[in-house]
């Protein structure tokens, strides 16, 4: 196994845990994004740019399109708008059990790696307090 390969599927998963924790067993996923990124660092490296500079190249290929993070947004709405129900420490595990709930909502939206910096980001911020409220109105936050 080629030592720069190991590293970026080692720091893709690592992101994925902490972000995208529905993304972290799409092995296949992982490994096409991290032989993609390696070989972005490869060429780089091959075409004359420094290691820093192909470093960078490296990490944009291995994380486009995953600086949104939908599971992000519901513990950032958890951590908000919910803190005298949920406690801190919860939200994060809350937030993978509410996400397959909530994808419906976040399939309405064009969400890219800028979306956060949007006026509809307001607007499904909106969407998933009140979906959250409901659920915790019907079924209790557990």
């Amino acid at each position: 196994m080629n030592p720069a390969f190991s590293y970026y599927r080692l720091r893709l998963v690592a992101y994925l845990q902490d972000h995208f924790p529905e993304k972290s067993g799409d092995h296949s996923f992982i490994q096409e994004r991290a032989d993609t990124a390696a070989e972005a660092y490869s060429n780089a490296v091959r075409t004359g740019y420094s290691h820093n500079q192909a470093e960078e190249i490296a990490s944009r290929t291995l994380f486009e399109g995953l600086h949104f993070s939908p599971h992000d947004t519901l513990v950032e709405v958890l951590w908000n708008e919910f803190a005298d129900i949920v406690p801190y420490s919860y939200a994060t595990t809350l937030a993978v059990n509410l996400l397959p709930l909530a994808q419906p909502i976040f399939d309405r939206y064009a969400l890219s790696d800028n979306f956060a910096f949007t006026a509809e980001y307001e607007l499904l911020y909106t969407e998933l307090t009140g979906f959250i409220l409901q659920i915790a109105e019907e079924h209790g936050i557990q």
